[in-house]
């Protein structure tokens, strides 16, 4: 009897060491997608409950990475396009959070030639508005537009793809009041299935891998 609760002790004690261990820490490349749930307010939650994924993820921005002399940085679309350290991304998360929630995504083999001028081409960017009114081809661009347009093939077609978008909620199947208003103060209506893109969309594109959570540290 004392044999076998030993041996119930140690599986014990093995499966609690196993639970503790963490996962191996993400070392960034260039040209990975780091996906964010972005804390900014109503219009942040709005995108998310606009655009669930398939297991309830809930992400409102994604920015692409670019390592330069070790450094590693970020270029998105936010507050106009521009360049950050990964510091500052971070510490949004951990403003709102505590911790970092980032995950990052990395481009199958395949399609990890575009990378290089992708990140040409978002810096090529750098500097232009923020896209308030979600519309492709207007010199302004939001957060995952600026993924689609970045990364062409050699005949200047995106390697993904937009769909027709939606502002309702997937809850309700409303148009929270917060598009409502934000749309009303641009002077434009709601662009309800115009082509456009998605956090999401690429989270769960089949053209990239997702590796997990980024652990950063302190």
């Amino acid at each position: 009897m004392h044999k076998h609760l030993n041996i119930i002790f140690k599986i014990l004690i093995f499966f609690i060491l196993l639970s503790c261990k963490q996962s191996p820490e993400i070392k960034l490349q260039t040209g990975d997608l780091l996906f964010q749930d972005l804390d900014c307010g109503p219009l942040c939650d709005a995108i998310e409950e606009a655009t669930i994924g398939k297991n309830g993820e809930r992400f409102s921005h994604i920015a692409i990475v670019s390592v330069e002399n070790d450094e590693v940085f970020i270029i998105e679309a936010y507050d106009g396009v521009k360049k950050i350290p990964i510091s500052e991304f971070i510490e949004r998360d951990i403003k709102a959070y505590g911790k970092s929630n980032i995950v990052v995504g990395r481009l199958n083999k395949q399609y990890q030639k575009y990378i290089k001028n992708a990140v040409l081409e978002a810096k090529k960017r750098i500097g232009l508005p923020y896209d308030d009114v979600f519309k492709l081809n207007n010199d302004k661009y939001y957060c995952s537009e600026l993924i689609y347009d970045i990364f062409k093939d050699p005949i200047g077609t995106s390697i993904f793809s937009v769909k027709p978008m939606t502002f309702k909620n997937q809850k309700t199947g409303k148009t929270d009041d917060v598009w409502i208003k934000h749309f009303k103060d641009q002077n434009t209506p709601i662009p309800e299935g115009a082509p456009g893109s998605n956090p999401i969309d690429y989270f769960q594109s089949n053209k990239l891998t997702i590796l997990g959570k980024y652990h950063h540290k302190s």
